[in-house]
């Protein structure tokens, strides 16, 4: 086995390393603060080709690999997990389905320029009373002569107010669960997007409720076959648990930075406290799990990358990071005792982006489902 990063790989890494530290954090306390999407530094990043790294270069990707791109979204993440959020629901979720289960058209029509950063992309799939039953979508899409035409209602949804399109979930019969997934333009008329959710964290990524009343689209803009919405997205969203782990990495990287350098300059009792063995502990016991959740990650995208299974390592390194990440982001405030609990240091904002990781693109809970299925226990 070879632990090492190839030199695209390096090279991929140190480059968004850089514009994490030189761009995105000296205002991410702020964002957060005021809850504004910095748009702007979104845009930047498919300029310089952040959202092409895992796409073939026939559609303006970098031809890079998974691993590469989960190494650039824990470097933003481990400075802003919201942004983090942002690049990864973009490219993980907008426009995976389209590179996927897209013909040629699709493809040059809608995922070219959201690989450019022209627009962000967006991916609909949960609703009021479809979460951990995504199986349990209401939005119908009704066939009628060469269009579909769809109602209902999708909560939740991360990039929708700047998103050029959205890749939208619904039934095509009021009987029964058959899925399909359509490609919608923003500005179809019908197509109704608020974006006010007041968030305990993740504050300054784009959440919005969308609202479909009655929109009409050509049959063309079916995403693959119809019926096979389901399958298409539980594999969507195998992709999507390696990305979201990355951002659990992120964050808890980014608590350890930030207790080291405390517990480097804090004094109690006359010495600086990383020199105690309680304090000395709790950074080790983090740097521990920080270590197994990126190499968890790593080995699920390799897995991917090779075209091998990879939905068990998925969702362990999923389940497994953001509970690091909530643990390490929990004892990074505890080393800064006070402190830790004021907006003056980053690490309160660390615990609170954390914490949606342990819920979105499914819940710890399911997590163990999952990976239970795997082991071939099923409990229905």
């Amino acid at each position: 086995m070879d632990f090492d990063l190839t030199r695209e790989e390096t090279m991929i890494r140190d480059a968004v390393r850089d514009f994490a530290e030189e761009v995105v954090a000296p205002g991410a306390s702020a964002r957060d603060e005021t809850a504004a999407f910095p748009y702007d530094i979104m845009q930047q990043m498919g300029e310089l080709g952040f959202f092409g790294i895992p796409f073939a270069e026939q559609w303006g990707g970098a031809g890079g690999s998974t691993v590469s791109y989960a190494l650039a979204v824990e470097e933003i993440s481990r400075v802003d997990a919201a942004l983090g959020l942002g690049f990864a629901a973009h490219v993980s979720l907008g426009c995976s389905p389209v590179y996927y289960f897209g013909n040629e058209q699709q493809k040059q029509t809608y995922l070219t320029g959201a690989i450019r950063g022209d627009y962000l992309a967006s991916f609909g799939l949960t609703e009021p009373e479809a979460g951990s039953d995504a199986g349990g979508t209401r939005t119908l899409a009704l066939r009628t002569g060469d269009a579909y035409r769809v109602s209902g209602t999708k909560i939740f949804i991360t990039n929708a107010g700047h998103a050029g399109y959205l890749v939208v979930t619904a039934r095509t019969a009021a009987s029964d669960r058959r899925i399909s997934s359509f490609i919608i333009p923003r500005d179809t008329p019908g197509v109704e997007i608020r974006c006010d959710y007041k968030k305990m964290g993740m504050r300054s990524s784009e959440t919005c409720e969308i609202r479909l009343q009655d929109v009409d689209i050509p049959a063309g803009h079916l995403l693959g076959e119809e019926g096979k919405g389901f399958q298409q997205f539980l594999q969507i969203l195998d992709g999507g648990r390696i990305s979201i782990a990355a951002i659990g990495v992120g964050i808890a990287q980014g608590a350890l930075e930030a207790a080291l350098a405390y517990a480097a300059e804090r004094r109690q009792f006359g010495r600086r406290i990383n020199d105690f063995q309680a304090i000395q502990f709790k950074l080790a016991d983090m740097a521990m799990e920080i270590e197994l959740a990126r190499t968890m990650v790593l080995k699920a995208a390799w897995l991917k990358d090779q075209n091998r299974a990879f939905g068990k390592e998925a969702a362990i390194a999923k389940l497994f990071s953001s509970e690091s990440a909530m643990r390490a982001a929990s004892q990074a405030i505890q080393i800064h005792g006070g402190n830790g609990y004021m907006r003056d240091y980053p690490v309160e904002r660390f615990l609170r982006d954390a914490k949606l990781l342990e819920i979105g693109e499914g819940t710890s809970e399911i997590q163990r489902l999952v990976i239970a299925r795997h082991l071939g226990i099923d409990a229905r």
